[in-house]
């Protein structure tokens, strides 16, 4: 290692927040947990307001019920919850819990995987808008349009909590972690909060509400795919990669997160490329 590495760099104290919000005895409420219960209520009540707004849809013409999504909210829930930790156990540390199998079902420990919760979520809206009768790429935009604010508030709780940090660097913003060594690092988890938060979501409202591009199902959807991916892979030229799987294929820069994010964008290019503006002749399941 560089000997730059080995001594401590000049940064900002980091701040002193409890990762448990509020304890009544045995009970406690981390902020790890109200960031994704926020995330997920946000979501839903965004997808209600731009489902009841005929102005974003062709000829006015809404492509669900109201009561559709608060149907809905509870099949997102399980979707993210299952398949962020299934993710999370199979794409970052499967050696882990094929020796404690019970660990699995620690999620209090932590241990989420975004891309898994994806593919939960997906799921989740296939079988959901199959089931009712809905078109699933206009589900899958409205629900994608108001998730970036949940990914923003959990990266935050990932700071507080003094985890996920980043590489060592000496920037005058830089912060030495409680638990990540004598080392000045990137805050990541606010970078990951800034573009996976507050700059996705400012673009998906440009695309819902000045573009109008909900009349065009899957392009939402394919621009929240494709901005996320090339958001956590420009951070994770910051991030310091998990500890259990180092750097991959002998580089010193390509992590897991990089190889599961680059088929997200190409996926959603795709999506946006061949997405059509929907016609009154097309059925509204597809």
């Amino acid at each position: 290692m560089n000997e730059f590495f080995l001594l401590p760099l000049a940064s900002l104290p980091f701040p002193n927040i409890n990762p448990i919000l509020i304890q009544i005895g045995p009970l406690a409420v981390h902020w790890y947990g109200v960031g994704y219960i926020v995330g997920i209520l946000f979501a839903w009540w965004y997808a209600k307001r731009l489902i009841t707004n005929p102005k974003l849809w062709p000829d006015g013409n809404l492509p669900m019920k109201p009561e559709d999504l608060d149907d809905f909210i509870v099949w997102a829930a399980v979707g993210v919850v299952l398949g962020g930790r299934t993710g999370y156990v199979l794409f970052y540390d499967l050696p882990r819990y094929i020796q404690h199998p019970l660990d699995i079902f620690a999620v209090w420990q932590g241990g989420m995987s975004f891309h898994g919760g994806l593919l939960g979520v997906i799921l989740a809206m296939t079988l959901f808008s199959i089931k009712r009768g809905i078109r699933t790429w206009s589900l899958f935009d409205v629900v994608a349009a108001g998730v970036p604010i949940g990914l923003g508030l959990v990266r935050v709780a990932n700071f507080i909590n003094s985890e996920l940090w980043g590489r060592p660097t000496d920037v005058p913003w830089a912060i030495e972690f409680p638990n990540g060594g004598p080392f000045a690092r990137h805050p990541s988890q606010l970078y990951e909060a800034f573009l996976e938060g507050i700059v996705l979501f400012l673009v998906l409202r440009i695309l819902t509400h000045s573009r109008f591009k909900l009349k065009t199902p899957r392009f939402v959807g394919g621009a929240f795919i494709c901005g996320y991916g090339l958001s956590r892979i420009f951070v994770e030229f910051f991030r310091e990669p998990d500890q259990q799987l180092g750097y991959l294929l002998g580089t010193n820069w390509l992590t897991m997160g990089m190889i599961l994010s680059t088929p997200m964008v190409l996926v959603g290019i795709w999506a946006m490329v061949t997405a059509k503006p929907v016609t009154q002749s097309q059925p509204q399941a597809t």
